[in-house]
């Protein structure tokens, strides 16, 4: 149960992303898993100001077209972890164009007890999940 935070610089039309979220929740049913319907994507776009994303010393050089992923997610699998990375990153450089260098994932794993999904119940504790 990923919660998929994505933030852009502002300047895209609904189309294109549109497509980025649908092509993030593809690669994340066949990476991790999931069930279909598992889907919390929230997007925020911002001005070009409010995000400083630079390279960590790695001489990345980013554009206005850079992407950051951010999920909450149950604990994965270093391959799967891979996986997810490096499909994603094939899949919106094929589709969308964009650059591989503007790509930038982050996971914060969480546990069962962390989700509450409405009627304040944990339902993966409650088996309703």
């Amino acid at each position: 149960m990923p919660l998929m935070r994505i933030d852009v610089i502002k300047g895209h039309d609904e189309t294109y992303l549109k497509k980025m979220l649908d092509v993030a929740y593809e690669v994340q049913l066949d990476t991790f898993h999931t069930p279909k319907g598992d889907r919390y994507q929230i997007l925020t776009q911002h001005e070009p100001v409010e995000m400083q994303i630079l390279d960590t010393g790695l001489g990345i050089e980013r554009t206005k077209d850079v992407v950051f992923f951010n999920l909450v997610t149950r604990p994965r699998t270093t391959k799967d972890k891979q996986a997810f990375y490096q499909k994603l990153a094939d899949r919106l450089h094929g589709e969308l164009g964009i650059r591989k260098e503007d790509f930038i994932v982050s996971l914060a794993p969480n546990n069962d007890d962390d989700w509450s999904f409405g009627n304040g119940e944990a339902q993966f504790l409650t088996g309703k999940l």
